[in-house]
């Protein structure tokens, strides 16, 4: 029972830090203002975190989980393997501009790391988490209806994700100067190109 509740509090405080951090960004959250939100005293977060560094990667692995969780299960949700893509890409997008917790805390380790030598890592890991997860999900699928990368495979997620980042960001400062359609439309075109027929064999 001890070791449940353990469980228990340390998800608590990952929960009541992603809250935080959404609302007031990675440089202005102390660890008190985490034990405020999960009505826990700092030495019981301290307890399951001993430093703000460590209760950040658990924060950063359980928001991209959650994000990756909703990709997946979009792409699942296609007919076929191009409908697949449709729906991942919009899952994808719709993830970022919505400014959910998760994503908004993501988005603000992004930003941050540029300043912060310990967060770089966490951040280069998330990136590598996310490309992989594409490259697992969509490359096989492309591959049995007869489709190749004119690219190296390892690069077409790093692509598509800076597409989807980049892009995000001009959503933030000016948010009607795209729409989800275009946005999705458009992304779908350029990873077209970087495909072709293979030869039949």
């Amino acid at each position: 029972m001890r070791y449940k509740k353990s469980e228990i509090s340390s998800a608590q405080i990952v929960q009541a830090a992603i809250r935080v951090l959404a609302r007031q960004g990675y440089a202005r959250t102390s660890l008190m203002d985490i034990a405020r939100e999960a009505g826990m005293s700092k030495g019981a977060v301290h307890y399951h975190f001993p430093t703000k560094e460590s209760l950040i990667q658990v924060v950063l692995e359980t928001a991209c989980d959650a994000v990756a969780k909703r990709t997946l299960d979009a792409w699942k949700s296609g007919g076929n393997p191009f409908e697949a893509i449709h729906s991942s890409l919009l899952e994808l997008w719709r993830v970022r501009t919505e400014k959910n917790d998760e994503a908004s805390v993501i988005a603000d380790l992004l930003a941050q790391s540029q300043y912060d030598d310990v967060l770089r890592p966490k951040l280069a890991a998330y990136y590598r988490y996310a490309a992989a997860q594409v490259e697992e999900a969509i490359m096989p699928t492309l591959t049995e209806v007869g489709l190749r990368p004119r690219v190296p495979a390892a690069v077409l997620p790093r692509i598509l994700l800076g597409l989807l980042d980049g892009l995000v960001m001009q959503i933030f400062v000016e948010p009607e100067v795209l729409s989800e359609s275009d946005v999705v439309s458009a992304i779908e075109i350029i990873a077209q190109s970087m495909f072709e027929m293979a030869p039949p064999s």
